[in-house]
């Protein structure tokens, strides 16, 4: 029975603590993605070009998996992608029904840009907590590291 009651307490500490984590996750991009309006590109797109900047190239298919959108969706952020010169688009060699597409040296630019924007701001916000509180959050970073590397 205590077995049974520990088993219990420590799964609802888990989803006490998924729950926070998840709170505060959405909140902190939140606020880090206000940083993104300086790139004058919408967080479709951003979020797009980040797949293939630090994903490499892929396929229209892949890319709108990953970004969780159908097909024609996708067809629309890449080709405002393209307008604005972020990305190219190549045939698939393997396939001529398929097309590849890469972000370009702009796009590639844009996005780390963007992401040392973001990082500024966030260290600027960590740089008022107290050094004990900034170490334990070092410690969580870890942690959560390592939970998705071994997420299943």
């Amino acid at each position: 029975m205590r077995r049974m009651r520990n088993r219990t307490s420590t799964e609802r500490g888990a989803r006490d603590v998924a729950d926070g984590l998840h709170s505060a996750a959405i909140h902190l991009l939140r606020r880090a993605r206000k940083q993104d309006t300086a790139t004058g590109e919408g967080p479709a797109r951003l979020s797009a070009l980040s797949v293939l900047v630090f994903g490499g190239q892929t396929t229209l298919g892949r890319l709108a998996a990953a970004e969780q959108v159908k097909p024609p969706t996708m067809s629309r952020i890449v080709a405002g992608l393209k307008h604005s010169g972020l990305v190219h688009i190549e045939a698939d060699m393997r396939d001529a029904r398929r097309v590849q597409i890469a972000a370009t040296a702009k796009g590639v630019r844009l996005v780390q840009k963007a992401r040392q924007r973001r990082i500024a701001h966030l260290a600027k916000q960590l740089g008022r907590l107290r050094s004990e509180d900034l170490r334990a959050l070092a410690k969580a970073v870890e942690v959560l590291e390592k939970t998705i590397r071994d997420w299943r």
